[in-house]
């Protein structure tokens, strides 16, 4: 977590933009974006440079000899500015294209442009760049986390950034391992990827496996719960998952540039983020390891109320579900992406619980008698906003096999308010936010500690926050998934006054009433 003061900073360099004409949030991020990667080549050649000075460390160098110039620390002290704008527009950003062609940077970073016009605004916006802390390890990740939650604009096909919280708990419900694979076939900022890398490190990493989660009980007040979850990885572990255990794709070129420097800021040097519409007919051609039976673990939020030609869309989904709506083609996809006993969580609007349409229904069915739904997680309608205030649940599932029961859990409080400013409810005891709290801990521990045992017992109550419903129920209701089909609601009679008693009450305000009115015209 950063700083109030990193924060203003960063608030502070986003109104240097603003004044300076660039007002499209994603033009501010994309142009920081790669100001940042100007600074962190030249940090990470200054870090090579020194580890070879004491050992025999070999590298490949990012500047060549006549490109010392180049360098950020060499280039950031120049007082001209036009001269500046010059450099980084002529010459820095071509070698940003020359750097990266042998790399997977290549594919997002061959367009890139310096779209600042301004020599002022470049000048201001090197030197606020320059004080920020990126060469410290896990503060350049929470500072590009906080500048991206400044990207509140929605995108078309209803494409919107997942709340870290909800991304949190999504991660930790599928508990990724070290030696499985990870995608996101619409990863837009690559949120779900990162998350995971900063879950192993919290699991797996120098504090021997101690995971200490934030918990919140009834009253607010905060709990620490501290486990044990993994073992210590070694340097090659680590190297594998930086390098093969990460997958993402999108069709946005400007979310794939942002998404690869937010994996670049999460350690992630070389970021397997690929220029690919998931849907489309071109992705088994030019990814075929990848299109089908390729992932562990599948983490998701795709584009809602989109509509797609059935001509551009790849085949084999369609004959999962004949239908034009991404958020039903996105499911079929990802079940197709999935290895057998491979798992996803993905986001889906409520409509795909309940829409009575033949593709709808066609979907349902799929994940429950041909693979294992494991539970369906009800979220608030606020939890998107300012995006977007569409009712959304989490679906979680595995590839394969067949659904007995669904767990169910009906989500009140994510732990931040449902309005537009979205602003947290609870805090620490030192009074800083908590970024994982109201029923989301619950829903985490719930859906560890679930136990189909109680499918069918008086324990399962379903007038409580998470209860089982079996499939013969589901299947009987047409595969409807929306919660309130099943949840039952208690009701508790409302007692009233008698009648005689109420009127009394009123007699007497009314007498009350005349007196004072007699009291001020006599004062008159």
């Amino acid at each position: 977590m950063i700083t109030g003061e990193l924060r203003n900073k960063i608030d502070r360099l986003w109104l240097e933009f603003w004044q300076g004409g660039i007002a499209n949030p994603l033009t501010v991020i994309e142009q920081i974006t790669f100001l940042m990667f100007a600074k962190l080549l030249d940090v990470n050649e200054s870090r090579d440079e020194k580890r070879a000075a004491r050992t025999e460390y070999h590298y490949t160098r990012r500047f060549k000899a006549d490109e010392q110039h180049l360098r950020w620390s060499q280039f950031c002290h120049i007082e001209d500015a036009d001269r500046l704008l010059n450099l980084v527009r002529d010459e820095v950003f071509k070698h940003f294209r020359e750097h990266t062609s042998d790399s997977r940077f290549g594919d997002y970073m061959k367009d890139a442009r310096l779209a600042i016009d301004k020599p002022s605004l470049l000048m201001k916006a090197i030197e606020m760049i320059d004080a920020l802390p990126l060469d410290a390890g896990d503060t350049k990740g929470d500072l590009y986390e906080y500048l991206l939650s400044k990207l509140t604009n929605a995108g078309i096909n209803g494409q919107f950034r997942t709340p870290r919280h909800i991304i949190k708990l999504m991660v930790r419900l599928l508990d990724p391992q070290p030696d499985e694979t990870v995608a996101d076939p619409a990863c837009g900022t690559a949120g779900f990827l990162v998350a995971v890398m900063e879950y192993l490190q919290e699991t797996h990493s120098s504090e021997h496996g101690i995971l200490r989660e934030e918990m919140t009980d009834d009253k607010g007040k905060t709990q620490v719960q501290t486990t044990y979850t993994g073992d210590l990885l070694t340097e090659a572990q680590w190297q594998q998952i930086k390098t093969q255990m990460l997958h993402g794709f999108d069709f946005d070129s400007t979310m794939l540039r942002i998404a690869s420097m937010n994996l670049y800021m999460h350690g992630v040097a070389n970021p397997d983020i690929h220029y690919q519409d998931t849907l489309a007919q071109g992705f088994v051609e030019k990814f075929p390891n990848f299109e089908q039976n390729a992932f562990n673990v599948i983490l998701a939020n795709p584009p809602f109320k989109g509509s797609l030609d059935q001509e551009t869309i790849n085949p084999p989904i369609l004959r999962l579900v004949k239908t034009k709506k991404t958020e039903l083609l996105f499911v079929a996809q990802i079940l197709r992406m999935l290895k057998l006993g491979g798992r996803s969580a993905t986001v889906v609007p409520q409509g795909v619980l309940f829409g009575s349409s033949n593709a709808h229904q066609t979907l349902r069915h799929l994940l429950i008698e041909q693979n294992q739904l494991e539970a369906v997680i009800n979220l608030p309608s606020g939890v998107f906003k300012p995006y977007a205030g569409v009712a959304t649940a989490i679906l979680v599932f595995a590839k394969g096999g067949a659904t007995d029961q669904v767990w169910f859990y009906d989500v009140q409080d994510d732990g931040f308010s449902l309005d537009d400013k979205r602003d947290p409810l609870y805090q620490d005891e030192y009074g800083n936010p908590l970024s994982f709290a109201g029923d989301l801990p619950k829903v985490l521990a719930a859906y560890q500690k679930r136990d189909k045992t109680t499918a069918d017992t008086a324990a399962n109550n379903k007038a409580q926050a998470c209860f089982w419903v079996s499939k013969a129920d589901i299947a009987a209701n047409k595969y409807d998934l929306s919660i309130n089909r099943y949840k039952e609601s208690i009701y508790q009679e409302e007692q009233y006054e008698e009648p005689k008693v109420i009127l009394k009450r009123l007699m007497a305000l009314e007498d009350d009433i005349q007196r004072e009115l007699r009291e001020l015209e006599g004062m008159l």
